[in-house]
């Protein structure tokens, strides 16, 4: 299953993130966001030295986990339960989420790996909550 339609809501990033695949069952998923020059926080971060920001990541994980009725986080986010930055993401940079979901007690959680064309950028955990979950 292809999403062309981009998920935005109040968000520092203006990028628009599209799910390419999502596995039959839904517990795993890839992802892809072009980081474009004009990104409004690489004024901020750093001015003569660009960088998209960690938290920026964060936000394109979270959009793919939850893009498109099929997605399975249908519920809050509830945790950043990891989060390991490896490598720097720049303008014009094309960033590749890797997600995989398991049911846990706690909620459902996602792991994500963000790449970019130099390789790994990020590893994340992210917690959603359904449902009946404990918080």
């Amino acid at each position: 299953m292809s999403s062309t339609v981009p998920v935005r809501g109040a968000s520092p990033v203006s990028a628009d993130v599209h799910v390419l695949a999502r596995t039959e069952d839904g517990l795993a998923s890839s992802a892809r966001a072009e980081i474009g020059p004009g990104e409004p926080v690489f004024a901020g971060h750093y001015p003569d030295f660009p960088i998209f920001p960690g938290v920026c990541v964060l936000e394109c994980v979270q959009r793919a986990a939850t893009d498109g009725s099929a997605a399975p986080a249908a519920g809050d986010l509830a945790a950043v339960e990891s989060a390991r930055f490896a490598g720097a993401v720049y303008p014009g940079d094309t960033l590749t989420l890797d997600l995989a979901w398991r049911r846990t007690p706690a909620g459902l959680v996602c792991r994500a790996t963000a790449t970019t064309e130099r390789g790994r950028a990020a590893s994340v955990r992210l917690r959603f909550a359904t449902e009946g979950d404990a918080r």
